[in-house]
């Protein structure tokens, strides 16, 4: 993980594995970016991500997020205009076989108003996140888990676990 102190006093199990980050001045943490990450770094991860969300590939997306320091697994699949974390796509671990669904967002930093929070997301072996489903920082979804679309995952996900809503929840299996 990046250097910063972890959360004490947040409620939930995902900020135990956030690291915080205060930032100084009168404004928001967002006017700090800067020298969060370096710009340069950060336009050229805008590029390929980008590229990512529009090419048709699944290979050229594998290839390219791997350039930028994401852990992608063998027969990962990326739907078209998914989109990892711009500022910290090291952070993202995505397991063999799993789906990262159209339009879903994976998130491993939050700009707050006094501080920037990062956290490694990972998603497991065969797991599916489900077209528009936005995952937190800090958030682990379990091998063969499944993110219904347009869920919001504010929690680690139990892998054979099914979750939607938002915030997401387990589905009970009866349903």
């Amino acid at each position: 993980m990046t250097t910063g102190t972890q959360l004490a006093g947040v409620s939930g199990p995902r900020h135990d594995d956030l690291d915080r980050h205060p930032t100084p001045g009168p404004r928001n943490s967002l006017f700090s970016w800067p020298s969060a990450k370096h710009p340069l770094r950060v336009m050229v991860n805008y590029v390929v991500i980008w590229m990512c969300r529009v090419s048709p590939s699944l290979q050229l997306k594998n290839w390219l997020l791997r350039r930028l320091g994401t852990t992608v697994g063998t027969g990962v699949a990326w739907g078209l205009e998914s989109t990892p974390d711009v500022f910290w796509p090291e952070l993202i671990t995505v397991r063999d076989d799993a789906i990262v669904g159209y339009d879903a967002t994976l998130l491993c930093h939050e700009f707050l108003q006094d501080e920037y929070r990062t956290g490694e997301v990972v998603v497991g072996e065969r797991a599916m996140i489900g077209a528009g489903a936005v995952v937190l920082p800090g958030v682990e979804i379990g091998a063969d888990a499944q993110v219904a679309a347009n869920s919001l995952v504010t929690e680690d996900v139990p892998p054979g676990t099914t979750v939607a809503g938002v915030p997401a929840v387990p589905l009970d299996p009866e349903d």
